[in-house]
């Protein structure tokens, strides 16, 4: 096998990779205080946004922002009490086909959260602004989980200051 083979052969397999965004947090409570905030629409409205409906029937939750401007219907894939919970991006431009898998561990009380937003097909813009929103509400989710919620990051208007 020649080297241009070889360089082709390896740009393929660079274009065929997929990007996540990863985030890890110590959170001073108990996982089974940290697992129904990233397990329903009702807790992602203490720390992700104000606008969101869940159907019960389906488990299918949509986050809205920005006055709907923007919806992401999200899907459960996996939940795991105490243990998991992933959920398939299912719309919302970028987000589409996109899974968030929230792993929880716990040692003397406190929780350690792996969080990543994983099947990105680029490292795009979007991706980068959604790696440091990301992480805000990673902070919003640990005050939660506390007891010091500062709510959620996303009003139904705008963003909370």
């Amino acid at each position: 096998m020649g080297r241009k083979a070889l360089e082709s052969g390896s740009q393929a397999a660079e274009q065929d990779k997929v990007a996540d965004i990863i985030h890890s947090i110590a959170i001073d409570a108990p996982r089974e205080r940290v697992f129904p905030l990233i397990a329903s629409g009702s807790g992602f409205t203490r720390w992700w946004a104000a606008d969101v409906v869940e159907d019960y029937s389906t488990g299918i939750v949509e986050v809205g922002l920005f006055n709907r401007a923007t919806v992401y219907h999200l899907r459960p894939i996996q939940s795991v009490a105490p243990w998991a919970a992933q959920w398939l991006c299912q719309a919302g431009q970028e987000w589409t086909d996109t899974r968030l898998l929230f792993e929880p561990t716990e040692t003397n009380f406190q929780t350690e959260l792996r969080f990543t937003h994983a099947d990105w097909k680029a490292e795009t813009d979007g991706f980068h602004s959604w790696r440091k929103i990301w992480q805000e509400l990673m902070l919003r989710l640990k005050a939660a989980a506390e007891g010091n919620g500062l709510g959620p990051l996303f009003l139904r208007d705008g963003l909370a200051s």
